[in-house]
């Protein structure tokens, strides 16, 4: 086998572990239902508001004032669910790294809702980001920019000059920030290294009882982060995390786009530098048990070599899961199999990729093969995901005789 990798309510007080990690005492979680049918046009923020249960402005000035005050909220967006906290507030940007476990060096993306919000929080925009910002915005990319002294935490930007900032395309979303009255730094509403969070439930299991609340807006939208992108002085476009904007439509505003070569690395590959977005340097996404993505340049020897691995790990006493698509999907026996939708459909693949991987958890599974994906469009993102949650592990089938199943597994 050939692999590429390294191996497959109350009130929130917190302490800093002798490790350096940080933990929280039990808080109860609240749990704020929001009708999909919600417009930030029902919302009206002051002590006069009329209130409209059915619009749920209430349950989001709520939120917002637990925010105000310095608290957690998880809330949707058209990606994934986020975990917001005062960006400009240390105590409460710490929150969101004690809830989650999150490495101090990861930075975090603050979130608008205005596009006046970002004179108080970046030192200038140049024109090939304001350009992205109005064929994207409110949208899934989060652009790095010169982070004005002060204007954040440290915590968020990790102790960088740059702060990513993006303005969500979700109208419950928008709405929060405005009823908090500051930006919001949100990553992921998971467990760091965990799948993320397409479900307010997703976010339940993980964090219930390590924040304030949570905001259920139903299922998220594209189902994988934001794109994050820098731009340099001479308008080029460095992808650092492929999300939901393709680097596709990148290219049709900016002159030139590339993929920053740590994306071409496995975690952990080498010594590398603080992270300038999240995403870049840490396994993320995983499954519980092992996990290795299969490919290679004919279809049909992957759905062998998969079928044949299945096969090795049943024998072996694994409980085994197959993460494939329809078209091949019926080749193979495994204790959980999850389908990610047609080939064809990579937006489909993107909504399915997180639930899935949490379904291999749910049922147990002990070793997962996963089949890739051509790097399309937003296949980049899904296969992105794929090799972070498999720790980069790989198996590559050239299709010829030589490829023998390696019965000992990934382990």
């Amino acid at each position: 086998m050939k692999q590429n990798g390294n191996g497959i309510e109350g009130n929130n007080k917190e302490q800093r572990c002798d490790s350096g990690h940080h933990r929280t005492e039990s808080l109860s979680t609240r749990v704020w239902p929001i009708p999909t049918s919600f417009s930030r046009k029902d919302l009206t923020i002051g002590e006069e508001a009329a209130v409209d249960p059915k619009a749920a402005g209430q349950e989001l000035r709520e939120a917002g004032q637990v925010l105000a005050q310095g608290g957690t909220v998880a809330f949707p967006t058209e990606t994934v669910y986020g975990l917001g906290a005062d960006a400009g507030n240390t105590e409460a940007v710490e929150r969101i790294f004690a809830a989650k476990g999150r490495p101090s060096d990861n930075p975090l993306i603050v979130h608008i809702s205005e596009f006046s919000q970002l004179e108080g929080l970046v030192e200038h925009v140049n024109e090939t980001e304001r350009a992205l910002m109005a064929s994207f915005w409110p949208g899934p990319l989060s652009l790095v920019l010169p982070v004005k002294p002060g204007a954040v935490s440290t915590r968020v930007t990790a102790g960088l000059d740059t702060v990513a900032v993006r303005m969500p395309d979700h109208e419950v979303a928008l709405a929060l920030i405005s009823a908090a009255g500051c930006p919001l730094a949100a990553p992921s509403a998971n467990r760091s290294g965990r799948p993320s969070p397409t479900l307010a439930s997703h976010v339940l299991e993980d964090l219930a009882g390590a924040i304030d609340g949570v905001l259920d807006g139903g299922p998220a939208g594209v189902g994988v982060e934001s794109t994050v992108v820098q731009v340099g002085e001479d308008g080029a476009v460095t992808v650092l995390r492929p999300g939901g904007v393709t680097a596709e439509q990148l290219a049709a505003v900016a002159a030139s786009v590339r993929l920053d070569p740590a994306l071409l690395r496995a975690a952990g590959e080498a010594e590398s530098p603080a992270p300038r977005s999240p995403g870049m340097k840490y396994t993320h996404y995983a499954p519980k048990g092992a996990m290795c993505v299969v490919q290679g340049p004919r279809a049909d020897a992957v759905s062998a070599r998969i079928a044949a691995e299945l096969e090795a790990a049943a024998r072996r006493g694994e409980v085994t899961g197959v993460l494939s698509f329809d078209e091949h999907i019926g080749h193979y026996r495994a204790d959980v199999a999850v389908s990610l939708g047609s080939l064809a459909a990579p937006e489909e693949a993107a909504r399915r990729l997180y639930a899935g991987l949490r379904r291999f958890d749910e049922e147990g599974a002990t070793f997962i093969l996963a089949e890739a994906c051509p790097e399309q469009g937003l296949g980049a993102a899904v296969m992105n995901r794929l090799l972070k949650a498999a720790g980069h592990h790989q198996i590559y089938v050239s299709g010829s005789e030589n490829d023998e199943p390696d019965y000992p597994g990934i382990k």
